[in-house]
């Protein structure tokens, strides 16, 4: 199989891992691009909203929105700029539409989150005040040591409008946008949060037992399903395949099963001691198949991440993580960005989150 096997694969991963589209809507949260806004909620409707700089942008800088779900969820409104070499103390200027923002124009002072990143968080009254000039106003402008920063706000008011709804605040008075005189006690409260229970298992396979298992295994699959993994042409140089313990005589196996620029797909099967004629493919919630993209199994926690990206630079695509329970793989976190606009992973928006017991 050749560059044609991993086109088909590899487009539509990223596709599903950016979005998470195919995982039930009840299991997760959703997000939704308003112009050059983006926002998501995650399964506890929790939601986030943020700028999207521009593509090529030099100087970013963005927004950021968080508000819990519940009568009581406060927000949280932040301003991240990058530079460089950046030491506190740090002052920011602001202005809407190339008016002074707070008014009377005083620089903001802001907090130092690494050596590229300041950051600024805003009052309860900034907030409220920078929510209610997004109406009309349609950027705002930051300088911070001698460089200028553009942050958008077409589609802020849409994007927040967004939140709301999916929070059941509309015509509330704890509405961020369509405020009305129902009670805040009508909001609904958050889901609980789900409880999950990873099985740590033993380390891996020493290096000739595992290949030799993944060797059994990919001669199964070329006589059964020759369609299920790219043959290994080049294992020497992604180590690639591998194989656990796992609990009841089983053991999990990752195959190569190619690769892009940046992106290395491995594919997961169970089997039963060294019985490869039994094997079956390893189950993940939001994922068609058994492949995931940039993925490692810890076996001392039981669990199984990935971060499928769908550019060089990462800073978009999907990341997440999933706990082997003793019967299969359960989702446990889920992270996506569908939008290539410079925005780091930590910022992506959180679709999934659980509590993850590890038990022996």
């Amino acid at each position: 199989m050749g560059t044609g096997w991993l086109v088909t694969r590899l487009v539509p991963l990223c596709g599903a891992m950016l979005m998470a589209a195919t995982i039930p809507a009840a299991a997760q949260g959703q997000s939704k691009t308003f112009r050059d806004w983006i926002a998501g909620c995650d399964n506890l409707r929790s939601c986030t909203a943020l700028s999207l700089p521009e593509e090529t942008a030099e100087s970013v800088g963005f927004l950021k929105l968080e508000r819990p779900a519940g009568p009581n969820g406060t927000v949280s409104l932040s301003l991240k700029l990058t530079g460089e070499k950046l030491k506190a103390p740090l002052a920011i200027g602001l202005k809407l539409n190339g008016a002074p923002f707070p008014a009377g124009g005083k620089p903001l002072a802001a907090t130092v989150e690494d050596a590229e990143t300041a950051r600024i968080v805003f009052s309860e009254a900034d907030t409220a005040a920078l929510i209610a000039a997004a109406r009309k106003a349609t950027r705002l402008s930051a300088s911070l040591a001698g460089k200028s920063y553009a942050i958008s706000l077409a589609g802020s008011v849409a994007a927040l409008l967004w939140i709301d709804e999916q929070q059941g605040r509309l015509n509330t008075t704890t509405a961020l946008v369509r405020k009305g005189p129902v009670a805040a006690s009508t909001v609904p409260s958050p889901p609980a949060l789900p409880v999950i229970a990873a099985r740590a298992t033993g380390p891996a396979l020493a290096e000739g037992p595992a290949k030799a298992l993944g060797a059994a295994l990919r001669k199964h699959l070329k006589a059964s399903d020759p369609d299920a993994c790219e043959e290994d042409e080049d294992g020497a140089r992604y180590n690639a395949d591998r194989a656990w313990p796992l609990d009841g005589g089983r053991r999990l196996i990752g195959l190569y099963c190619g690769s892009g620029a940046y992106n290395i797909l491995t594919g997961y099967w169970l089997v039963t001691g060294d019985a490869v004629a039994g094997a079956r493919k390893a189950a993940f919630a939001g994922n068609d198949n058994n492949v995931l993209i940039n993925s490692d199994y810890t076996p001392e926690s039981g669990q199984l991440g990935y971060f499928a990206k769908g550019r060089g630079i990462g800073d978009c695509g999907g990341l997440g993580n999933y706990a082997w329970t003793g019967t299969d793989f359960a989702l446990t976190t889920l992270s996506a960005m569908g939008e290539c606009r410079q925005l780091p992973s930590d910022d992506w928006l959180v679709l999934f989150r659980s509590d993850v017991k590890i038990t022996k």
